[in-house]
């Protein structure tokens, strides 16, 4: 079975599993929409789809030419995403009339864990660090990878170029193999495409999974990709494309279990009360997250690249 973590939350008999979940959510887009598959073990083995097999009309007393399809054997490890959160019992003590000390610390953990996850899923490279998982701009390649104009294209400055930009952009939609779910960019580009779609009479909205309202155009949600723990942007603006060191991305993503780009989990998201520790006087909860990533289908993602906002 596979679902949504914030659907999981809502199973969740244990309320600080399902607290921990649900902010976990709330802090990383990608997560409304994808789905974890529970699999056994520390990996999971599966097939690509490359080519399908061929088939054709016949006729009385024929028979068919055989052929087979062609896929590609891929195996995803599962990485362990984690933290621990201490507060101190002074603090708990004696601050806890104002705020539960230990739940704003777990709260700030799990944002922190949020913004990780988010970080990998788009930059992640295990030629950097060998205890990730590589992310979306590591892994597409080929015509999933679109050139927005070789030397970048500044989107928004007239009519012309906010015609291309949408031209693009149909053209990264529809690169995904039954249309995207969703669109992933920064904060400063996606207020460039609102105002560009007010300007053509583009603008359409959405709700995501908390009911609240999201720009969207042909039906598909746009999502801030956010931003890093240390403030950074998760998809900035410091991308190069021909002679433009200045560019940025858009990401198209569709998801589906098995089929399409899922999330891999051994026991989803896991919250541990160590309670006191004997090396300090402190209180612990430590938040761990066995996960990884499929792509099941070459075409379940594009990137649009080399825009200029």
């Amino acid at each position: 079975m596979a679902i949504t973590l914030l659907e999981s939350a809502k199973l969740s008999q244990n309320t600080l599993k399902r607290g921990v979940a649900t902010t976990f959510v709330q802090n990383a887009s990608v997560l409304q929409m994808m789905p974890f598959m529970d699999i056994v073990g520390n990996a999971y083995t599966y097939n690509e789809e490359k080519t399908l097999p061929g088939v054709a009309f016949r006729g009385v007393n024929e028979g068919y030419e055989e052929s087979t399809g062609t896929v590609n054997p891929k195996t995803e490890s599962l990485v362990i995403l984690g933290g621990d959160a201490d507060t101190d019992k002074y603090i708990a003590q004696t601050r806890s009339n104002i705020n539960d000390q230990r739940a704003v610390q777990t709260a700030l953990k799990t944002k922190a864990l949020a913004f990780q996850f988010q970080d990998s899923f788009f930059n992640g490279d295990t030629a950097t660090n060998a205890k990730s998982f590589d992310g979306l701009k590591k892994r597409l390649t080929g015509g999933q990878v679109i050139n927005a104009d070789t030397n970048g294209l500044s989107i928004g400055t007239d009519t012309v170029s906010m015609n291309r930009f949408m031209e693009a952009l149909d053209a990264l939609i529809y690169q995904v193999q039954g249309k995207a779910d969703a669109l992933f960019m920064d904060s400063k580009t996606l207020l460039k495409v609102k105002s560009i779609a007010r300007q053509l009479g583009y603008f359409d909205n959405t709700v995501d999974a908390f009911g609240r309202s999201v720009f969207a155009y042909d039906g598909v949600p746009f999502f801030e990709a956010g931003e890093t723990v240390d403030g950074s942007k998760v998809i900035g603006h410091e991308e190069t494309q021909g002679e433009a060191t200045n560019t940025t991305s858009i990401y198209a993503v569709k998801f589906g279990a098995d089929e399409f780009v899922s999330g891999l989990t051994n026991g989803g998201v896991q919250v541990y009360d160590i309670g006191e520790l004997e090396s300090k006087p402190a209180y612990r909860t430590r938040i761990e997250f066995y996960t990884g990533i499929g792509i099941f289908n070459g075409k379940s993602a594009a990137r649009l690249k080399g825009l200029i906002v």
